[in-house]
């Protein structure tokens, strides 16, 4: 149970696939992908549940188009962001849950193949999180907050010394923007489109733009969760 975004009234998240059908339609995938003759159904089940349970905290707090319909919040297994989505808690479930490597190194390749997008299993996104057409985005080793949100052809990762960015609640990276090494992103930011931040710190409640080492900001009149997050009441 949770709340809709533009309602006090209760909801329920409702699922296109039930877990056994979406189990199977995964192998499926996988199957048609990697015909390596690895078993991934016997394992699949526990780590999909562990998967929509996640999937369904972050659905019910995220207000984005297609995330809700006149029947309450769902997750549909073709709308290619929430199946992006749903992927990486997937490959990262199996992951922090003890999974055989091969079961996330499988579901991590398949959410490359099929959306473009690269977040390695073992990153830790935030509880509530979104992709919107993500298609060339790669999401490294960071720590994130809670209501990130990254478009097209972003990049996030360590420099060369092994530096890994630090992300406030609230934080939206637009096409194209990059966000590399020791660099502070505080709460409630925009990245612009084609920004490339590398190293310093944006504060709270700020619009960065440019690119290295002439970053400008200026305050932001949006707030990033109730413009594109809602949270649960």
């Amino acid at each position: 149970m949770g709340r809709s975004p533009a309602s006090d009234k209760p909801t329920v998240f409702q699922a296109s696939l039930s877990r056994d059908d979406l189990t199977e339609y995964i192998a499926k995938q996988m199957d048609a992908l990697f015909p390596d003759g690895f078993p991934v159904r016997p394992q699949l089940k526990r780590y999909v549940t562990a998967a929509l349970e996640r999937m369904e905290h972050c659905v019910l707090r995220a207000g984005l188009k297609g995330f809700h319909t006149k029947d309450g919040p769902r997750y549909h297994h073709l709308h290619t962001d929430q199946h992006a989505m749903f992927l990486y808690y997937l490959s990262n479930s199996v992951f922090k849950l003890g999974g055989p490597v091969p079961l996330a190194e499988k579901t991590y390749a398949l959410n490359k193949a099929l959306h473009g997008v690269d977040v390695f299993y073992e990153v830790e996104l935030p509880a509530v999180f979104a992709l919107v057409h993500p298609v060339g985005t790669v999401l490294g080793r960071a720590t994130y907050g809670d209501y990130f949100c990254a478009y097209q052809n972003v990049s996030v990762g360590a420099d060369l010394d092994d530096n890994h960015p630090t992300f406030g609640e609230g934080v939206v990276l637009y096409g194209g923007s990059r966000v590399i090494g020791k660099t502070k992103i505080g709460d409630n930011c925009l990245i612009s489109a084609g920004t490339t931040i590398l190293g310093g710190a944006v504060a709270s409640n700020h619009v960065a733009f440019g690119q290295h080492p002439s970053i400008g900001t200026k305050p932001t009149r949006h707030n990033v969760i109730k413009d594109i997050f809602e949270p649960a009441v």
